[in-house]
This record gives structure tokens, sequence and C-alpha cells, in this order.
């Protein structure tokens, strides 16, 4: 997941196929003068359809696709023979990915499972033939329906990274230096804020080969939520975390003080986040001594498990990773 490659928004023009018209037809074969309407249905226009890949992390494909049009459908032809379907056009996205209508802001759905398909733009349905039309008093109607037109609309799609726990704390707290320590993932690490532009996977290897997967948010600042640093343009990712791990390095002024900041910048963006599984490291804690440490468990808030950690000397972090796991796990 490259810098330059991860995209979780897209905006595009969707344009799904028009049906194709009914065939106004009548039979007409030697010794059969008056055989009667005949005329197929038309075809069904293509659909524009979201398909779940877990292979998939990134919305990068469709970066540069402004315009995704189906095909129509075909016109029906004599002989009750229906014209084929549009081809429909099958965009395959990664897990979490929302569809949103662009006019309104309204969700459509989301697609959370491998292989799993959801109609975007419905095809338009094609004609019926002339042969539907015959009545006892209409024995050789001379009309057909036309297609139905297609739907043109313009569609947001935004992923939310779908992960077992996300790392949330202020700009150069540590997250990614843990990220590093704890799993094969490689964000860039540097002592300036905003080193992370873009979140990072990585998944954790826990005891007897089990794992799960944590995620590296860009950092949050006060005032995020109103839009300010990277604004809210991440924090959508934190919704589908269950487990949420609070970072503050322990070389914060307060550390009580940057939870709750943390804590209200969630709660303006989205109060359900509030209602998920939190946990609390200090990283940094290689610049602390054991006296240190036991005058700053004043400074824990109350009601977080909490654990100090160091990323650089390893220091506690296979007791996190047992604390998350306890955590994902519990009822």
């Amino acid at each position: 997941m490259a810098e330059s490659n991860f995209i979780d928004y897209v905006k595009f023009c969707s344009r799904s196929g028009a049906g194709g018209a009914g065939s106004m037809h009548f039979r007409r074969e030697k010794h059969v003068p008056k055989g009667g309407p005949d005329g197929g249905d038309g075809g069904r226009g293509g659909h524009i359809i979201l398909r779940g890949n877990t292979q998939m992390w990134t919305l990068l494909h469709l970066k540069y696709k402004k315009h995704v049009i189906a095909e129509s459908g075909k016109s029906g032809e004599g002989g009750r023979r229906t014209g084929a379907d549009g081809k429909d056009v099958i965009l395959e996205v990664p897990l979490g990915t929302v569809a949103k209508d662009a006019e309104t802001g309204e969700k459509r759905f989301e697609i959370t499972e491998d292989g799993q398909e959801v109609v975007l733009t419905k095809g338009g349905r094609g004609g019926l033939g002339n042969h539907h039309f015959k009545s006892s008093t209409n024995q050789a109607p001379h009309y057909a329906q036309p297609g139905e037109e297609g739907i043109e609309e313009w569609i947001i799609l935004e992923l939310k990274l779908l992960a077992d726990v996300g790392l949330v704390g202020f700009p150069n707290a540590g997250k990614s230096t843990l990220l590093s320590a704890v799993s094969a993932a490689k964000p860039e690490i540097g002592d300036y804020p905003f080193t992370t532009l873009v979140p990072n996977l990585g998944v954790v290897s826990y005891r007897d080969d089990r794992s799960f997967v944590m995620a590296d948010i860009p950092g949050i600042i006060e005032g995020a939520a109103d839009g300010k640093g990277l604004g809210i343009r991440f924090l959508r990712h934190i919704e589908r975390n269950s487990i949420l791990l609070f970072v503050i390095p322990a070389d914060a002024d307060q550390i009580k003080k940057e939870y709750q900041i943390l804590l209200g910048e969630l709660e303006k963006y989205n109060p359900e986040l509030l209602d998920k599984k939190r946990l609390l490291a200090i990283s940094k804690s290689d610049l602390l001594d054991e006296e240190l440490m036991q005058e700053m468990q004043a400074e824990i808030p109350e009601g977080i498990p909490a654990v100090f950690i160091s990323s650089v000397t390893q220091t506690n972090l296979d007791r996190l990773k047992d604390m998350i796991w306890q955590a994902i796990h519990a009822e």
C-alpha cells in the first residue's frame, strides 16, 4: 500500500444500459397468410455491479474512471425471439467499500464479503413485443413497447478499512513505529507530524499461529472533526475497527487531557465510535524508569486498560498483544 497508490475515495458517473425495444413483427410463411403477431421482447440493459474482492486494498483502479457505461439491450426479433441482454459492467472493490449517491450523500449499501455482488445502477427493462398485445378484439396489434431508458447518476465510493484494531493518536505518537514493530508492515516513520498520510495495514502474528489485523490511521489533531489538519478524511477508517487502541507517548504533557481530546474528536465525528472497546498504550516508555512509571499511573484515565510499551526496545509488546486478543474475543 504505497502512499501514492492508496485511494479511498472516488466519484464517477454511472450509466446503465437502456432496454432493447420490443419487436413489431408478424409471422409470414408459405401457407400461413395471416400468422399473427410474433414480435419478441427487447433485452434488458446492462447493470453496473459492485463485487467484493478480498485481495484488493484500494480504489486506485477506479481513480481515473470518470464514466462507467453499460451496454444497452438488443431489440427483439420475429418468431418471438428475445433480444440479447446488455453486458453488465462489474467493478471489483475492496471489502469495506461504501456506495453513496453523490447528489444527496445518501448511503446505498456497503460491500463486506468476498464475492458479494450488489447492483449499483440498474439497467432498463426491455420492451414487450407485439405478440403480448394480441386480444380477441385486436388480432393484429401494430405496436410494441420501446425499451426502458438506462439510469445516469453520479456515485461516490468510499473505502473504510476492515481491521481488528485501529491505532488512534496524535501525529508523532509512535503509531507507525508500533505497527512496524509488531507486523511486517513498513510504514514511513519520521520525527515530525503527519509522517503517515495514508492508513497502513499490518497482520500481527499472535500465539499458536493466530493473527489479527492492525490499522495505523493518520494522526488526529484537535479540531480534526471540524476539518483541521487532515480533517475527517481518515476518521471513517476507524468505524470498521473492532478495537480502538489509543497511543499516547510517555513524554506527553498530560496523558488524560490528550486522551479526552482524542475521545472528543471521535465523538464529534460519530458518537457510535464511543461504543467500541478501547485500550491505551503509553508509547516511548523506554524514556521512563520504574519510579516514573509508578508516578504516571495517576495520569492514566480511569476505566480503560493501559500498558506502558516501547516499540524500540520491544518492552511489553507481547503483553499488549494479549490485551488486544482478549478484547477482540471477549463477549
